[in-house]
């Protein structure tokens, strides 16, 4: 029973926030076109804009950590924090963050695409749309193996990359903000 109490409560909370998961959903669509119109050829570029995205995708987790239960509260403080040290290390060490690029990247997408069909499969019962979860999941995975095996060599595979993790968070942010404003409209109908 507190469980449900808990969950209610979080569900009421986050229903008054859905307009944040727009706006950041909208940047990320935004910033992942921007990201596909630039050139990048020089190893500090490519470790400076990972450095930028992984910032920006740890103060991410910490804005929607208010939304969560307390099991994904720690999970989202904690993938936050790994972006927020991540992003640092990149910004501070441009050369030697490229090496890792592959792996971080090949690493961060296997977790996201399992937290993706994780997340798909417990919202089944209540999103009509949790299928788009589990397919956005799926490709990440596939990504994150094609990633691991051929991404040392081309600047440009690293750049498509985080564009497409922008792309899938964005599209990501966006559904789950109309789910919450139709948990909203839910909640003050009853």
């Amino acid at each position: 029973m507190k469980f449900d109490l808990e969950a209610r409560d979080v569900a009421e909370s986050a229903a008054g926030l859905w307009w944040l998961f727009l706006l950041t959903g909208i940047a990320w669509l935004v910033f992942a076109l921007i990201l596909f119109q630039w050139d990048y050829t020089t190893v500090y570029a490519v470790s400076y804009l990972f450095g930028f995205v992984a910032l920006i995708a740890g103060i991410n987790e910490f804005l929607t950590i208010g939304v969560w239960t307390t099991g994904w509260k720690i999970v989202h403080g904690i993938l936050g924090a790994l972006f927020v040290v991540a992003g640092i290390w990149a910004l501070a060490h441009p050369h030697n963050a490229f090496r890792t690029l592959a792996e971080l990247i090949a690493f961060f997408l296997l977790f996201k695409g399992i937290f993706d069909i994780m997340v798909s499969f417990v919202a089944k019962e209540t999103l009509e749309l949790w299928w788009l979860q589990l397919v956005i999941g799926i490709l990440e995975i596939i990504l994150a193996f094609w990633v691991a095996g051929s991404f040392r060599r081309s600047v440009i595979l690293l750049v498509a990359y985080v564009g497409i993790v922008a792309l899938s968070r964005g599209i990501t942010e966006i559904f789950v903000a109309f789910k919450l404003r139709g948990i909203k409209k839910e909640l003050a109908a009853a």
